[in-house]
């Protein structure tokens, strides 16, 4: 099934938005309601010194031999969330290994929202430019949070995992990333 109800026009429009690899992902002030602009990149060396345990939930240093990307408002270097992932390309599929935000974007009385939508909307869409229609994206969820994921994000249940494939990634596509 055809993941936009036949509408060619919009799935060439959100596809070709992975490939060009345009960012105009937005997180959203919950005081205020203001947008701000985000921006996602590889975690460096020098960013470790500001990831602790205690902001960020787990020792990220633990996981420093893997990809991480971290999201900032744009221009700042005050890191909100986090995300930490495996290539399996044998499985055309990205593997979340951890993804977090800090803990002031957590729970209802958050500062910001959207985080982590944006962070798992950036992975789908390496995802999807590594490894086009046949790309998935997984991760193993706390059972607590597992049904939230689904829900909002639109996973599926498969086996141990929670994932995102093809439909599922464009529609995260068209709600995160405002270009």
């Amino acid at each position: 099934m055809f993941p936009f109800n036949g509408n060619l026009i919009l799935f060439i429009s959100v596809f070709r938005k992975c490939f060009l690899y345009l960012f105009c992902m937005i997180i959203i002030d919950t005081k205020t309601g203001s947008k701000h602009k985000i921006a996602i990149q590889l975690v460096e060396d020098g960013d470790y010194k500001m990831l602790t345990k205690k902001r960020y939930f787990f020792n990220w240093k633990e996981e420093k031999n893997q990809e991480i990307y971290k999201l900032t408002l744009e221009g700042a270097n005050d890191i909100l969330g986090l995300v930490s992932i495996e290539r399996i390309p044998k499985e055309w599929r990205i593997h979340i290994r951890l993804l977090t935000v800090s803990i002031e974007n957590k729970g209802k009385n958050k500062d910001y929202k959207n985080i982590a939508g944006n962070l798992i909307t950036h992975i789908s869409k390496i995802a999807v430019r590594e490894y086009g229609e046949l790309a998935c994206v997984s991760l193993k969820s706390k059972e607590k949070i597992a049904q939230h994921y689904i829900d909002k994000y639109g996973m599926n249940i498969t086996g141990l995992t929670l994932s995102v494939e093809l439909p599922e990634i464009l529609n995260l596509i068209k709600i995160y990333d405002h270009d």
